[in-house]
Protein backbone atom coordinates (compact mmCIF):
# COMPACT_ATOMS: atom_id res chain seq x y z
CA UNK A 1 0.00 0.00 0.00
CA UNK A 2 2.91 2.61 0.69
CA UNK A 3 4.06 2.50 -2.74
CA UNK A 4 0.82 3.26 -4.10
CA UNK A 5 0.80 6.27 -1.52
CA UNK A 6 4.13 7.37 -2.94
CA UNK A 7 2.27 7.08 -6.53
CA UNK A 8 -0.50 9.54 -5.01
CA UNK A 9 1.47 12.10 -3.25
CA UNK A 10 3.56 12.68 -6.71
CA UNK A 11 0.93 13.17 -8.64
CA UNK A 12 -0.52 15.43 -6.00
CA UNK A 13 2.71 16.87 -6.73
CA UNK A 14 3.04 17.43 -10.26
CA UNK A 15 -0.68 18.80 -10.23
CA UNK A 16 0.60 21.46 -8.01
CA UNK A 17 3.44 22.10 -10.57
CA UNK A 18 1.25 22.44 -13.55
CA UNK A 19 -1.22 24.61 -11.54
CA UNK A 20 1.54 26.86 -10.71
CA UNK A 21 3.18 26.81 -14.25
CA UNK A 22 -0.19 27.95 -15.71
CA UNK A 23 -0.46 30.24 -12.90
CA UNK A 24 2.86 31.82 -13.87
CA UNK A 25 2.06 31.87 -17.12
CA UNK A 26 -1.31 33.96 -17.13
CA UNK A 27 0.84 36.43 -14.36
CA UNK A 28 3.43 36.95 -17.34
CA UNK A 29 0.40 37.43 -19.96
CA UNK A 30 -0.62 40.02 -17.14
CA UNK A 31 2.66 41.75 -16.90
CA UNK A 32 3.02 42.02 -20.28
CA UNK A 33 -0.50 43.43 -21.42
CA UNK A 34 0.58 45.66 -18.59
CA UNK A 35 4.19 46.82 -20.18
CA UNK A 36 2.53 47.65 -23.44
CA UNK A 37 2.40 51.46 -24.06
CA UNK A 38 0.20 52.93 -26.85
CA UNK A 39 1.38 56.20 -28.68
CA UNK A 40 -1.10 59.18 -29.00
CA UNK A 41 -0.59 61.81 -31.99
CA UNK A 42 -2.08 64.88 -32.84
CA UNK A 43 -4.49 64.95 -35.94
CA UNK A 44 -2.67 67.00 -37.77
CA UNK A 45 0.24 64.24 -37.44
CA UNK A 46 -2.20 61.32 -38.24
CA UNK A 47 -3.52 63.04 -41.11
CA UNK A 48 0.34 62.98 -42.70
CA UNK A 49 1.18 59.86 -41.12
CA UNK A 50 -2.03 57.55 -42.35
CA UNK A 51 -1.50 59.44 -45.58
CA UNK A 52 2.03 58.02 -46.55
CA UNK A 53 0.78 54.66 -45.22
CA UNK A 54 -2.01 54.96 -47.63
CA UNK A 55 0.34 56.01 -50.48
CA UNK A 56 2.63 53.29 -50.07
CA UNK A 57 0.43 50.53 -49.70
CA UNK A 58 -1.87 51.36 -52.76
CA UNK A 59 -4.98 50.01 -51.74
CA UNK A 60 -7.35 49.49 -48.55
CA UNK A 61 -5.99 49.27 -45.44
CA UNK A 62 -7.88 47.81 -42.44
CA UNK A 63 -7.84 50.35 -38.91
CA UNK A 64 -6.19 47.27 -37.35
CA UNK A 65 -3.26 47.33 -39.42
CA UNK A 66 -2.97 51.06 -39.57
CA UNK A 67 -2.93 50.88 -35.24
CA UNK A 68 -0.17 48.08 -35.12
CA UNK A 69 1.94 50.64 -37.51
CA UNK A 70 0.98 53.30 -35.56
CA UNK A 71 1.70 51.68 -32.18
CA UNK A 72 -1.92 53.37 -31.37
CA UNK A 73 -5.02 51.41 -29.30
CA UNK A 74 -7.66 50.61 -32.38
CA UNK A 75 -10.69 52.42 -30.73
CA UNK A 76 -8.23 55.37 -30.38
CA UNK A 77 -7.37 55.54 -33.95
CA UNK A 78 -10.83 54.69 -35.21
CA UNK A 79 -12.56 57.58 -32.62
CA UNK A 80 -9.60 60.22 -33.92
CA UNK A 81 -10.01 59.07 -37.61
CA UNK A 82 -13.47 60.74 -37.31
CA UNK A 83 -11.34 64.16 -37.52
CA UNK A 84 -8.59 62.60 -39.79
CA UNK A 85 -11.14 62.29 -42.73
CA UNK A 86 -13.09 65.35 -42.30
CA UNK A 87 -9.50 67.07 -42.09
CA UNK A 88 -7.84 65.51 -45.32
CA UNK A 89 -11.17 65.95 -47.35
CA UNK A 90 -10.97 70.21 -46.95
CA UNK A 91 -8.20 70.45 -48.68
CA UNK A 92 -8.94 71.12 -52.88
CA UNK A 93 -6.36 67.73 -53.75
CA UNK A 94 -7.13 65.51 -56.99
CA UNK A 95 -7.51 62.43 -53.85
CA UNK A 96 -9.70 62.24 -51.53
CA UNK A 97 -9.30 59.48 -48.11
CA UNK A 98 -12.36 56.99 -48.23
CA UNK A 99 -13.71 54.73 -45.67
CA UNK A 100 -14.74 51.45 -46.50
CA UNK A 101 -16.56 49.24 -43.45
CA UNK A 102 -13.46 49.67 -41.36
CA UNK A 103 -11.09 50.02 -43.76
CA UNK A 104 -9.48 53.37 -45.39
CA UNK A 105 -7.88 54.27 -49.02
CA UNK A 106 -7.06 56.94 -51.06
CA UNK A 107 -8.99 57.40 -53.68
CA UNK A 108 -9.30 60.28 -56.56
CA UNK A 109 -12.12 62.59 -56.55
CA UNK A 110 -14.96 62.42 -59.49
CA UNK A 111 -14.46 66.17 -60.64
CA UNK A 112 -10.77 64.95 -62.17
CA UNK A 113 -12.49 61.92 -64.07
CA UNK A 114 -11.77 63.75 -67.37
CA UNK A 115 -8.42 64.83 -66.98
CA UNK A 116 -7.60 61.45 -66.20
CA UNK A 117 -8.93 59.06 -68.60
CA UNK A 118 -6.56 61.71 -70.91
CA UNK A 119 -3.66 59.68 -69.36
CA UNK A 120 -4.76 56.05 -68.21
CA UNK A 121 -6.72 53.60 -69.67
CA UNK A 122 -10.32 53.95 -69.09
CA UNK A 123 -11.14 50.95 -67.15
CA UNK A 124 -14.37 48.99 -68.22
CA UNK A 125 -17.60 49.84 -66.49
CA UNK A 126 -19.76 47.09 -65.80
CA UNK A 127 -22.76 46.91 -67.75
CA UNK A 128 -25.39 46.56 -64.99
CA UNK A 129 -28.53 45.67 -66.69
CA UNK A 130 -31.83 45.52 -64.52
CA UNK A 131 -31.66 42.31 -64.19
CA UNK A 132 -28.14 42.94 -62.24
CA UNK A 133 -29.13 45.86 -60.53
CA UNK A 134 -32.08 44.08 -58.65
CA UNK A 135 -29.72 41.21 -58.01
CA UNK A 136 -27.46 43.46 -56.39
CA UNK A 137 -29.96 45.78 -54.35
CA UNK A 138 -31.37 42.14 -52.85
CA UNK A 139 -27.81 40.80 -51.87
CA UNK A 140 -26.72 44.23 -50.01
CA UNK A 141 -29.74 44.75 -48.40
CA UNK A 142 -30.29 41.13 -47.42
CA UNK A 143 -26.36 40.12 -46.54
CA UNK A 144 -25.16 37.41 -45.95
CA UNK A 145 -27.95 35.53 -48.26
CA UNK A 146 -27.75 32.16 -50.12
CA UNK A 147 -28.64 31.76 -54.15
CA UNK A 148 -31.78 30.23 -53.17
CA UNK A 149 -33.13 32.77 -50.78
CA UNK A 150 -32.49 35.39 -53.64
CA UNK A 151 -33.89 33.02 -56.21
CA UNK A 152 -36.79 33.09 -53.74
CA UNK A 153 -37.39 36.41 -53.97
CA UNK A 154 -37.28 37.46 -57.56
CA UNK A 155 -39.00 34.31 -58.31
CA UNK A 156 -36.03 33.02 -60.90
CA UNK A 157 -33.07 31.75 -61.82
CA UNK A 158 -29.74 34.13 -61.08
CA UNK A 159 -26.83 32.14 -61.39
CA UNK A 160 -26.03 33.96 -64.44
CA UNK A 161 -26.83 37.30 -62.49
CA UNK A 162 -24.88 36.24 -59.61
CA UNK A 163 -21.48 35.14 -61.73
CA UNK A 164 -21.72 38.33 -63.71
CA UNK A 165 -22.17 40.45 -60.11
CA UNK A 166 -18.98 38.42 -59.23
CA UNK A 167 -16.59 38.76 -62.63
CA UNK A 168 -17.20 42.70 -61.93
CA UNK A 169 -16.09 42.81 -58.55
CA UNK A 170 -19.35 43.82 -56.52
CA UNK A 171 -20.23 40.59 -55.32
CA UNK A 172 -18.03 37.70 -53.43
CA UNK A 173 -18.40 34.54 -51.59
CA UNK A 174 -18.39 35.18 -47.71
CA UNK A 175 -19.15 32.25 -46.14
CA UNK A 176 -21.58 28.97 -46.16
CA UNK A 177 -24.67 28.14 -44.53
CA UNK A 178 -24.60 25.92 -41.53
CA UNK A 179 -27.53 23.76 -42.91
CA UNK A 180 -27.70 20.78 -45.24
CA UNK A 181 -25.56 21.21 -48.63
CA UNK A 182 -23.95 24.12 -46.73
CA UNK A 183 -25.37 26.35 -49.44
CA UNK A 184 -22.71 29.66 -50.30
CA UNK A 185 -23.73 32.73 -49.15
CA UNK A 186 -23.03 36.21 -51.33
CA UNK A 187 -22.14 39.64 -49.91
CA UNK A 188 -21.34 43.27 -51.39
CA UNK A 189 -17.56 43.98 -51.48
CA UNK A 190 -15.42 46.59 -50.92
CA UNK A 191 -15.67 47.34 -54.58
CA UNK A 192 -19.42 47.72 -54.24
CA UNK A 193 -18.88 50.31 -51.46
CA UNK A 194 -16.02 52.40 -53.73
CA UNK A 195 -18.38 52.19 -56.79
CA UNK A 196 -21.55 53.66 -54.97
CA UNK A 197 -19.80 55.97 -53.05
CA UNK A 198 -20.44 54.63 -49.53
CA UNK A 199 -18.33 53.70 -46.32
CA UNK A 200 -21.08 51.08 -45.54
CA UNK A 201 -23.99 49.15 -46.13
CA UNK A 202 -25.33 50.81 -43.54
CA UNK A 203 -25.03 53.91 -45.36
CA UNK A 204 -28.05 52.84 -48.06
CA UNK A 205 -30.89 54.03 -48.20
CA UNK A 206 -34.04 51.93 -46.62
CA UNK A 207 -36.03 49.81 -49.21
CA UNK A 208 -39.25 49.28 -48.74
CA UNK A 209 -41.73 46.11 -48.93
CA UNK A 210 -43.08 47.67 -52.12
CA UNK A 211 -39.70 47.45 -53.69
CA UNK A 212 -39.17 43.82 -52.82
CA UNK A 213 -42.45 42.85 -54.38
CA UNK A 214 -41.76 44.52 -57.63
CA UNK A 215 -38.61 42.98 -57.99
CA UNK A 216 -40.80 39.93 -58.00
CA UNK A 217 -43.39 40.98 -60.60
CA UNK A 218 -40.42 42.30 -63.03
CA UNK A 219 -38.85 38.40 -62.72
CA UNK A 220 -42.26 37.18 -63.32
CA UNK A 221 -42.30 39.16 -66.55
CA UNK A 222 -38.72 38.21 -67.30
CA UNK A 223 -39.66 34.37 -66.85
CA UNK A 224 -43.14 35.09 -69.26
CA UNK A 225 -41.01 36.75 -71.90
CA UNK A 226 -38.32 34.03 -72.16
CA UNK A 227 -41.35 31.22 -72.16
CA UNK A 228 -42.91 33.32 -75.00
CA UNK A 229 -39.88 33.25 -76.89
CA UNK A 230 -39.08 29.66 -76.46
CA UNK A 231 -42.90 28.53 -77.32
CA UNK A 232 -42.37 30.82 -80.47
CA UNK A 233 -39.13 29.09 -81.59
CA UNK A 234 -40.90 25.66 -80.91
Amino acid sequence: MKPMRQNEDKMGMGEIKENEATVNEITQENVEEQLVVYKEYSTEYLVSAVEAILFSIGESVSVDRLAKALEMETKKLSKQMEEVLEIYNQSDRGIKMVELENSYQLCTRNEYYDVLTKVVCTPKKPNLTDVLLETLSIVAYKQPITRPEIEAIRGVSCAHAINKLMEYGLVDEVGRLDAPGRPILFGTTEEFLRSFGVASTEELPMISPDKIEDFKKEAQEEANEITLGLDNES
